[in-house]
């Protein structure tokens, strides 16, 4: 304890209130509640990105397999259960990309209004035959937060490219 000057000790002691305490808490609380909405937007943003990526590169996969090893791949769309699926008989060979949770994946478009399919109607296959030209097809996906991104096939070049869906 500290000496006062004229030889008393001090008897204040230094420490945090309960009332300091929760007003610091309160505050906390506070900014936590209001920032929560932007971090999940900014997460299913993150999420989307990701899985625009990997719908790519899955695409890109299967048209490379089917050049490469001279087989026909088989693509597989299902919009009800938001996975893709690539198989070849030839091999055996069998691969699946199942999309992220609060991603929905939400048409498959082929450039006709009326051969486009919506998620009811079951899935969507399509054949990538070795030297062939490439469907001009597009995927289209959104999140919770209604952000949307098509990843569409190029015809002429077979690579796949991601297109940002504006806001209606």
């Amino acid at each position: 304890m500290p000496i006062l000057s004229v030889g008393k000790t001090s008897s204040t002691r230094a420490g945090v209130t309960l009332l300091e305490l929760t007003v610091v808490v309160a505050l906390i609380g506070l900014l936590a509640a209001v920032s929560f909405p932007s971090v999940s937007t900014g997460l299913d943003s993150v999420r989307l990105a990701t899985t625009s990526g990997s719908v790519a590169g899955f695409l890109n996969s299967a048209v490379n397999r089917a050049e490469r090893l001279q087989q026909p791949i088989q693509v597989e769309i299902v919009p009800s259960e938001n996975r893709l699926t690539m198989t070849s008989d030839v091999a055996g060979f069998n691969r699946e990309l199942k999309l992220p949770e609060g991603i929905t994946l939400e048409a498959v478009l082929t450039g006709n209004p009326e051969t486009d399919q919506d998620p009811q109607q079951g899935p969507f296959r399509l054949i990538l035959l070795p030297g062939a030209a490439v469907p001009g097809i597009g995927i289209q996906f959104a999140n919770r937060h209604g952000g949307r991104r098509i990843v569409r096939l190029d015809p002429m070049t077979g690579y796949p490219r991601v297109e940002s869906v504006e806001a209606k």
